[in-house]
């Protein structure tokens, strides 16, 4: 949207079904908003509700971006996954310092390729080996040194806010403890890993106000180990890190039936969140927010910003934290409280994946690189590109955001923390009926701290976003009850 569309559009004739008042801490304002009467064919499972506001919009990709999804190479993803799956194994426990097979070869190999694009980024992209040494536990019989390669681009205005997206490096197969036969791991996941990799390649040289951190994690088909030790030590810095994606698994589009469907992406996305306390279980359940956590802000962000013709993709939104019997590194950013999702192909086929490399009666198994679509992976790197670009172009999602409880009133009163971009523009206000999946209708506040909605909050859910000079916007954030 265009700054202008910020400010309102569509009927002005008052009524009371309006937006009411919107004020700072400081001073008080009256703002006048349109009302926008929706339809049931408007407002997308909204149930044909009407109210304050007008029909919510996708965010387009704006010039910048659409130059930046022109730039993914297929033939590096490819030449990349390739390179990956030559290695041989790239099993956490493989050897680490055989130059040309085990995953220590792949390791460095990932680390120069990074240093490379790193070099071209005018000093905003740094790179490094994130080591620790996993003492024994589980698939870990032994002390092993696990590594993540991380490339780090900082933002330039917002540095502290921070993006991640990963993919894993290490590989396996039929037996999760055989660290020596060969284990391409083409799909599973050398194919994150090169979605990772080309991100870094485009965005490197590029000016971003957000800090986006592409890593390719190891151990995860130990235990999840690389992305476990990368999400502890932000945490244990206190790093805010707004949105997490972990690419596994993105590398086909072919299903075990031989059925393809080239043009859709899974998005797994819990409800209840990981982390949650006691406290906000209870917050949780007096309010009915299990479709509301941080992670589903995320997803619908995705679903706004990248499922649109400049992809080429539809996102799936699945309601799950990840599938049945398996889990991605996504789940260790979930269990320190990030919001996280997780991207994977939309119909998997296993003779591909944890298996070892054989024929049996004419069918070929194993993770090969001759079973990836890398026209596919090339679009879900556009997938990835479109969401992280969007949110470290755009405001951090609000802090803060209090749904007033304290009085019975017919309207809705809301409050947050004015945030510190210096290309803040203000804030809108967005609401769906509580059977609504998605948002559907949007009111534009302006650059305040409060505002009153005359709908009541024990009918609909309502939500605040952020919006800049240029039009991006933020992910929702979904209000806590207070005062």
């Amino acid at each position: 949207m265009t700054p202008q569309d910020f400010r309102g559009d569509g009927p002005t004739r008052p009524s009371r079904r309006t937006f009411l008042s919107a004020a700072t801490a400081g001073a008080a304002a009256t703002v006048a908003a349109p009302l926008a009467g929706t339809s049931s064919a408007a407002a997308s499972g909204g149930g044909g509700a009407s109210g304050p506001g007008r029909p919510i919009r996708p965010q387009s990709p704006d010039r910048e971006l659409r130059e930046l999804l022109r730039e993914i190479d297929e033939r590096r993803i490819e030449a990349t996954v390739r390179r990956l799956a030559a290695f041989g194994t790239r099993h956490t426990l493989s050897s680490q310092d055989d130059p040309v097979r085990g995953i220590g070869a792949a390791r460095d190999w990932i680390h120069e390729q990074l240093r490379g694009y790193a070099d071209r980024s005018g000093g905003r992209m740094t790179v490094e080996l994130q080591s620790y040494v996993q003492e024994p536990a589980s698939r870990i019989p032994v002390p092993t040194r696990i590594t993540n390669v991380v490339a780090t681009l900082r933002g330039e205005t917002s540095p502290d806010r921070i993006y991640v997206v990963t993919g894993h490096y290490d590989s396996r197969c039929t037996d999760v403890m055989d660290a020596t036969s060969d284990a391409p791991g083409a799909d599973d996941d050398a194919s994150g890993v090169a979605v990772a990799m080309e991100l870094a390649r485009v965005m490197a040289t590029r000016r971003s106000e957000a800090t986006i951190v592409f890593a390719a994690v190891a151990g995860e088909e130990q235990g999840l180990y690389g992305s476990g030790y990368l999400a502890r030590q932000f945490k244990a810095a206190g790093a805010d890190v707004q949105g997490m994606f972990s690419d596994d698994i993105v590398g086909s589009s072919t299903a075990d039936d031989g059925t393809r469907d080239r043009r859709t992406l899974r998005l797994f996305a819990e409800g209840v969140p990981t982390a949650e306390t006691p406290a906000e279980a209870n917050t949780r359940r007096s309010v009915g927010g299990e479709n509301d956590s941080p992670s589903r802000q995320l997803a619908r962000y995705v679903s706004d910003v990248a499922d649109n013709d400049s992809t080429g993709m539809r996102i799936r939104v699945i309601y799950r934290r990840d599938r049945y019997l398996r889990g991605s590194d996504h789940i260790s950013f979930l269990e320190q409280g990030y919001p996280a999702g997780r991207f994977t192909e939309p119909n998997e086929d296993f003779a591909h994946q944890h298996q070892d490399v054989r024929v049996v009666d004419g069918k070929q198994y194993g993770d090969l690189p001759e079973f990836c679509d890398f026209e596919y992976i090339t679009r879900v790197a556009k997938v990835n590109a479109a969401a992280l670009w969007s949110l470290a172009q755009a405001p951090g999602t609000p802090k803060g955001v209090t749904i007033v409880t304290t009085n019975l009133t017919n309207d809705t009163e809301l409050r947050w923390t004015r945030g510190t971009e210096p290309d803040l523009a203000g804030y809108e206000i967005v609401w769906r009926e509580t059977t609504a999946p998605e948002w559907t209708h949007v009111i534009p506040v302006g650059d305040v701290g409060t505002a009153t909605v005359d709908l009541s909050k024990d009918n609909v859910f309502f939500g605040v976003r952020a919006v800049d000079t240029a039009g991006h916007r933020s992910p929702v954030a979904f209000p806590r009850p207070g005062s």
